[in-house]
């Protein structure tokens, strides 16, 4: 056997070896569930929305624009707190019960004033979106249940696939606000 012959011989045995390590250290992958494929895209959105939250300093939370069409536009704040209390609003109609705390309605609490509260505000809200999409399955994802937002009907699916649209939504909207700052969203740095 030539050298060549022994140098490939060696690679294949090790990538062989290192294909049963690996083979024997995966997991077989669970079955996706309604719950967890919802529950990927409130995720997703999370991890867009509570770091640009985070990336507007204090001193700037109050920012709203005022050069062009912006006239009675919200705040950085407002939108951060009305995309909070909405997650809340929506949570609590998949769960069928009242939000866990006074919300303030879709503008969420006047108290919350701090930087740190309204974000710590945006997380919670993100956690009880996450319990309450977690109890999505094929029972009762369809099940006609009231909107919480007017007289009519909606599917818990739907409501569930209205987080991260809303929070897209506004997201978009909090990214014009920071790059009016001179900030660099943290998800295009």
């Amino acid at each position: 056997m030539g050298r060549k012959q022994i140098i490939k011989l060696c690679a294949l045995a090790v990538i062989f070896s290192s294909s049963l390590v690996v083979a024997q250290a995966a997991k077989p992958a669970e079955a996706p569930t309604v719950a967890s494929a919802v529950d990927h895209y409130v995720r997703s959105v999370e991890r867009e929305i509570v770091p640009a939250a985070d990336a507007m300093p204090e001193d700037k939370f109050s920012f709203a624009p005022t050069n062009g069409e912006f006239k009675g536009v919200r705040t950085f704040s407002q939108q951060v707190k009305h995309v909070a209390a909405v997650n809340y609003i929506i949570g609590a109609a998949i769960l069928q019960e009242k939000p866990p705390l006074d919300i303030g309605g879709e503008n969420g609490p006047d108290s919350l004033k701090s930087k740190a509260e309204i974000v710590n505000f945006l997380k919670d809200s993100f956690a009880y979106a996450h319990k309450a999409v977690q109890t999505l399955n094929d029972k009762n994802a369809l099940q006609p249940i009231k909107n919480p937002f007017d007289e009519s009907t909606v599917t818990p699916l739907e409501l569930a696939a209205w987080i991260p649209g809303h929070c897209f939504d506004h997201y978009g909207q909090m990214v014009v606000y920071l790059r009016m700052n001179g900030i660099i969203p943290p998800a295009s740095r």
